[in-house]
């Protein structure tokens, strides 16, 4: 919460939150939503005045963003992308392609950030390489297309589209798009950009922050999802305690071996990709930038994903700056700033 504060005042954005999870379990380490208000207004009954004030408030403090907020998760999304496409077999390990700047499809053109040049799989996730993913989602040269009923299969394993049971309420469903949805929202059929751009997280795909680091957490831990928990035990009035014990949501959808190719990939995003400045950490941490597009101004939030210990991780996190620019300058520091906390002797 100090971090984020910090680095909200320093980009002038007020509206952030982020989430942080037992990759072993689904249990909740942290859950920050900003801006807050006190909860000891509360306490004896909140005056008329204060409640008006916290209700009548732009930023919205009473809106719990880490569980109701609807997002474009952008290029966080990718590693789920490219599990998908490892177990479907449309790409493997040795796959590489020669990215351009743009893929021209008629009269549509779909860049990317810059020119990748050859990419395997886990450089398209270190790198971020759109043109690989658009590739892999809707299909290029040699490359199948995952298409869209693919991607949501997937998606629905990660636990992406639907409330995962957080045991507070007001737990929102983010969307992941089919073909019928368009349909009978847009009221247009479904192309093949709406592949391209749901490829990279963007498009029609929104997601909660609880549900972005839960789908981390089960890419650390080598592919099961928790349902995630906040409450670890109950201490009952006999003086006896109920523990809270883990609930798997999903497992064995992946491969051991094609989980793995991610977490290099999202390993790779420190060592020589986009989150370099976490290179000197105390411990090795694997991640993914994301920069999500929303609205019709060039605005942008940014996101950060990770884990750690690559190796044996025991925390995965997600955190998103609201139109805080791009990940790598706003949400990443913050990590930075508590993996340096939580494995820096605190």
């Amino acid at each position: 919460q100090d971090s984020l504060k910090a680095k909200l005042e320093e980009t002038g954005t007020k509206t952030a939150a982020a989430v942080a999870i037992d990759p072993r379990s689904g249990e909740i380490l942290a859950m920050v939503n900003l801006p807050s208000y006190d909860n000891n207004l509360f306490a004896k009954g909140i005056s008329a005045e204060d409640y008006q004030k916290l209700m009548s408030d732009p930023d919205k403090p009473m809106f719990n963003r880490s569980i109701s907020g609807e997002y474009p998760p952008g290029s966080t999304f990718k590693p789920l992308v490219a599990a998908a496409a490892l177990q479907e077999g449309t790409i493997n390990a040795g796959t590489i392609l020669d990215c351009p700047a743009a893929i021209n499809i008629g009269s549509y053109r779909f860049p990317d950030w810059k020119t990748h040049g050859l990419s395997d799989i886990k450089k398209a996730i270190a790198e971020s390489v759109d043109i690989f993913f658009y590739a892999i989602g809707g299909g290029w040269g040699d490359i199948q297309a995952l298409g869209i009923d693919k991607i949501k299969q997937y998606a629905d394993k990660f636990g992406l589209g639907y409330k995962l049971g957080i045991d507070i309420p007001g737990e929102a469903p983010g969307l992941v798009p089919t073909r019928q949805w368009k349909q009978d929202n847009i009221g247009e059929k479904w192309y093949l950009g709406d592949d391209y751009h749901c490829a990279i997280g963007q498009g029609f795909v929104t997601s909660t922050p609880l549900q972005i680091a839960n789908y981390t957490a089960a890419v650390a831990n080598g592919g099961t999802v928790y349902k995630p928990h906040l409450v670890s035990s109950i201490k009952k009035t006999d003086g006896t305690e109920e523990k809270i014990l883990p609930v798997v949501l999903n497992k064995n959808f992946i491969s051991p071996a094609n989980i793995q190719i991610v977490r290099e990939g999202m390993r790779q995003t420190v060592t020589s990709g986009t989150a370099q400045p976490l290179k000197d950490l105390p411990v090795e941490v694997a991640g993914k930038t994301g920069t999500a597009q929303f609205g019709g101004e060039n605005k942008t939030h940014g996101w950060f994903v990770s884990f750690a210990p690559y190796d044996n991780p025991t925390i995965a996190m997600a955190v998103l700056v609201e139109g805080g620019g791009e990940g790598f300058s706003t949400a990443e520091p913050v990590t930075r700033d508590v993996y340096q906390w939580y494995f820096g002797g605190r």
